[in-house]
């Protein structure tokens, strides 16, 4: 077997250092080692470590749970429309990550019911295993003694806590539906499924889960956060200056 190219092997050391799971000298620090506890994605790891500090660790739980089994949602053909009506009302119109959220706690309220998977286009294989995945999570949390309490109804909060973890994934809006990454100029957009898409209004500012490539660069699972919220998080990339003559905010 060979050697992971030294490329790859320094942009993940760079990745982790931002995250904040290597110090300096390429040591993991306490975040670090709390992170490898769990066979998640870094990414994915700080943001449910954080979630404790930030009060939503039940919330983030079920996100990240979400996040680790794909297709949940399906469009049979010659029922797409009604698939995505269906999708439409499950939408929190700041967040792609809530929206799951808010998939998992309405299939919870009506009993876990496979009839209503099937009712509203959601793979019910899928989302019991997201329950399965979650359930070995919290069990995780548990041993590494996580906290986990519930924000209630503040999900600012919970947007705030994947702010922490997707930083580094940051876009800032150029124009309609399209943004461009903060830190690398590159062009990205919004997905047509994203609940941010029809929202009538753009945040200036998001962050997303990953790009994926097909006509476009697509950011997938977005997130609307504030500029505020990338310098405290992220301030080796970003830093925030007020004008105070015309009361404006810029960032860069």
């Amino acid at each position: 077997m060979d050697a992971p190219p030294q490329d790859n092997m320094l942009n993940s050391m760079y990745q982790l250092w931002t995250l904040g799971a290597l110090d300096n000298t390429g040591r993991l620090t306490d975040l670090g080692r709390m992170m490898v506890e769990f066979p998640l994605d870094p990414t994915l790891s700080k943001m449910l470590i954080v979630s404790e500090s930030m009060g939503c660790s039940e919330e983030v739980l079920t996100i990240v749970s979400m996040l680790s089994v794909p297709a949940i949602f399906f469009r049979p053909k010659g029922r797409e429309d009604e698939a995505d009506a269906k999708k439409e009302k499950f939408q929190v119109p700041e967040s792609d990550h809530l929206t799951f959220l808010n998939v998992y706690l309405q299939w919870r309220q009506h009993k876990y019911s496979a009839k209503w998977c099937a009712d509203n286009y959601i793979h019910a294989k899928a989302i019991k295993k997201v329950r399965e995945v979650r359930a070995q999570l919290k069990e995780i949390m548990q041993e590494q003694k996580i906290k986990i309490t519930s924000t209630g109804s503040d999900w600012d909060v919970i947007r705030k806590c994947i702010c922490s973890a997707y930083f580094h994934n940051a876009g800032r809006l150029k124009g309609i539906g399209e943004y461009v990454n903060v830190r690398t100029g590159i062009p990205c957009f919004l997905h047509p499924t994203s609940a941010l898409f029809g929202m009538g209004f753009m945040p200036d500012y998001v962050v997303y889960h990953e790009l994926v490539m097909t006509a476009k660069e697509y950011m997938q699972c977005v997130t609307a956060v504030d500029a505020v919220w990338l310098a405290e998080l992220g301030p080796m990339f970003y830093s925030v200056k007020v004008s105070f003559c015309n009361d404006t905010t810029c960032f860069c």
